[in-house]
């Protein structure tokens, strides 16, 4: 793994340097784009929108566009709105990680300690990991400003970004049902399935299975073989009848079960 940011963690008077890595990676397989006449790869290229002509990566700068005219930027005007945030993971406060809703959750990085850090580092993840709460953080990635939990998972402190409260769309455009008391035997029936597909969470038991299926057909076909359709079957329209519906699945769910 390679360090994507270096940096330090504040905490209280204490500053731990640490490197950010990402914590996830993809499960998809890597396509190219070709062309279908001959299968040569696509090519992007970054061009000048004036003469057409191809610009280097190095020769491309940031500008805002205020009254028709833009204003350039470079990397000491981003430090400059706020130095300290672009070198700093600053946690503001601790709280419970049941209080923060999954709706706000996004992208998960590993924080290793720097060199001399293992000591105050071990001291955080540790105190975490006693009181159960989750340490609230802010810092700036990439030129964008996030708020982030710091929380510990096995030996390693997690920093997780969330979304701040205004990235997060207003459902009233939403055509929902209205919160009606439901009847009594429905909500019963329905318990009674939630409770029979109730298991102990285990993440190992859950696999990517649609990318090896699509590795294996890419296989078979460079063998030369030819793909089955896939039989599906066909719902023209779900049935009114929430209870015969409920009753058949407690149904199926004991006949699989036995």
């Amino acid at each position: 793994m390679r360090s994507i940011w270096t940096g330090s963690i504040s905490f209280g008077l204490i500053n731990i340097p640490v490197k950010l890595f990402s914590a996830v990676q993809e499960s998809t397989l890597d396509m190219d784009m070709l062309d279908k006449s001959d299968h040569s790869n696509i090519k992007f290229k970054r061009v000048n929108e004036t003469t057409g002509k191809e610009v280097t990566f190095a020769n491309i700068v940031k500008g805002y566009k205020i009254d028709d005219k833009y204003v350039i930027l470079d990397d000491k005007d981003f430090e400059a709105a706020d130095a300290k945030k672009t070198k700093t993971i600053d946690i503001l406060n601790f709280t419970l990680e049941k209080e923060i809703d999954s709706l706000y959750y996004e992208q998960p990085y590993y924080l290793e300690p720097d060199k001399g850090a293992m000591k105050a580092y071990a001291l955080l993840r540790d105190a975490l990991q006693a009181s159960g709460k989750v340490g609230v953080t802010s810092f700036v990635l990439r030129n964008k400003e996030g708020l982030a939990i710091l929380k510990p998972y096995k030996d390693v402190i997690v920093l997780n970004r969330i979304r701040f409260q205004q990235e997060i769309r207003d459902t009233s455009e939403l055509k929902l049902p209205t919160v009606s008391k439901t009847k009594v035997k429905e909500m019963d029936m329905a318990h009674k399935l939630v409770e029979q597909l109730t298991e102990k969470f285990d993440i190992s038991s859950y696999k990517d299975q649609y990318t090896d299926k699509l590795l294996q057909i890419i296989k078979d076909k460079a063998k030369g073989k030819k793909q089955a359709p896939p039989k599906l079957k066909i719902v023209h329209k779900q049935s009114d009848d929430l209870m015969s519906m409920l009753k058949a699945s407690l149904e199926t769910k004991k006949k699989k079960s036995s």
